[in-house]
């Protein structure tokens, strides 16, 4: 009984977070506000991770997002061409280049944030102080758990 039981659970969670990939994408798309669209959401993630990691080299950010090297080589060559990140010598191997986001792509990694963050207090004004909390604490442990998952053994 206990293996159906979790069985089912998994099953919906399996369901649930396939519908919150959709409908995170669809109300992404449907927001009517112009900073949900500035930035597509691999510019979005890189620097908001830049942002609050400090300059990374491309190894370092691929590792981080769980992504091939010549995918975030290909992205971070966008992003410069818009003028959204530099690139600087690597300090410590003089070979290499280290990003680091330009004060443009900071502002405009802040505007998506500050509209998604009004979209979630919009969404969920009516939940309590804690489920918000209790959703964002397991939110996290998801995350880190398929970090964990996805990480090279």
């Amino acid at each position: 009984m206990s293996d159906d039981h979790d069985e089912s659970t998994l099953g919906q969670i399996e369901t649930e977070v396939a519908l919150l990939m959709r409908f995170g994408e669809a109300t992404r798309r449907a927001t009517g506000t112009a900073e949900h669209r500035v930035l597509d959401r691999a510019a979005y993630v890189i620097l908001r991770h830049l942002a609050d990691a400090g300059p990374q080299n491309v190894s370092a950010l691929a590792a981080r997002l769980n992504l091939d090297g010549s995918t975030v080589t290909r992205q971070v060559s966008a992003l410069q061409r818009d003028g959204l990140i530099t690139r600087t010598p690597d300090p410590s191997d003089g070979r290499g280049t280290v990003i680091s986001p330009t004060p443009a792509g900071l502002q405009r990694m802040a505007a998506v944030q500050a509209a998604r963050t009004r979209l979630y207090g919009d969404m969920l004004a009516d939940w309590t102080p804690e489920d918000r909390n209790t959703l964002a604490a397991l939110l996290s442990r998801l995350n880190q758990a398929l970090i964990n998952r996805n990480r090279p053994r």
